[in-house]
């Protein structure tokens, strides 16, 4: 593991001409590609991809099957990562910032395998890297498992609601209660076939596309320590990769601070 903030420089400083072509590289427009996780949909992005657009970059926000407007809740990871894929081959996106959050980084990791030559850079912003043959419900400690597997159980359409106070503490710990109640109010039941599925990712792990983490530090979706937990744990799994961090927890700076988040997602893209 070689993380490294975008921050620093290593070896000789750059002379005064150096610094301007840095300080061009900056403002060179990026092309991203925003992934979102469980119970949200593309309407999930809606702030942080108008500071983008806003920055000067260009900004494209896929829905997956079994999300938005799709009431099918029998979709597999497979079909998910390939919507992805075929989205960004349909506009022809190229020397794309394809960004996972949380779910969304499972799905970051098998749609890099679809579409390889079309990616510039790779973010996982307190997204799940998974290791190989794992699922994303392994990431999390055993009663957090069950509570899971007993929620899809209980569920007519095999899918997994989050009851409040797991949402409340777990995934919007910064919220004042009453944005709480709003964010929980555009929740809606999450298919959970794909989250439970072992994932093939022998392809992933060979690619040499480079990647970064942005580190939400006040996530709290996932102990820290004991074998769990965004970074260093799971971004450990990348090799090679860039650590941004950042003040926020698991959603709610997407509602309330999208220009911080807006900032943070350029200084893992940029060159």
């Amino acid at each position: 593991m070689y993380p490294y903030e975008r921050n620093g420089f290593y070896g000789r400083v750059p002379d005064w001409h150096g610094y301007m072509g840095y300080e061009r590289a900056k403002e060179q427009p990026l092309t991203f590609v925003l992934v979102h996780g469980s119970f949200a949909d593309v309407r999930f992005w809606n702030g942080v991809a108008g500071m983008l657009r806003k920055m000067g970059h260009k900004v494209f926000v896929p829905e997956y099957p079994g999300h938005g407007s799709d009431p099918n809740t029998n979709v597999t990871h497979g079909m998910i990562s390939r919507a992805v894929a075929d989205f960004i081959l349909a506009r022809q996106l190229r020397d794309i910032i394809l960004v996972g959050h949380s779910f969304g980084g499972s799905v970051v990791q098998k749609t890099a395998e679809l579409v390889p030559d079309r990616i510039k850079r790779l973010v996982f912003m307190n997204g799940f890297v998974i290791g190989e043959g794992q699922s994303v419900v392994d990431q999390f400690p055993p009663q957090v498992q069950q509570l899971f597997e007993q929620l899809r159980q209980l569920s007519p359409d095999d899918t997994i609601m989050l009851p409040f106070p797991v949402f409340r503490d777990a995934f919007v710990n910064l919220a004042d209660l009453q944005l709480a109640r709003q964010l929980y109010s555009e929740v809606r039941p999450e298919p959970a076939k794909p989250s439970f599925e072992k994932l093939d990712l022998k392809a992933f792990y060979k690619l040499n596309i480079p990647r970064s983490y942005l580190y939400l530090t006040d996530d709290n979706l996932l102990p820290q320590g004991e074998g769990y937990g965004w970074h260093p744990h799971m971004s450990g799994r990348l090799g090679l990769f860039r650590l941004i961090r950042s003040d926020g927890d698991h959603m709610t700076y997407f509602r309330t601070q999208p220009a911080l988040l807006a900032q943070k997602l350029v200084e893992a893209s940029r060159d």
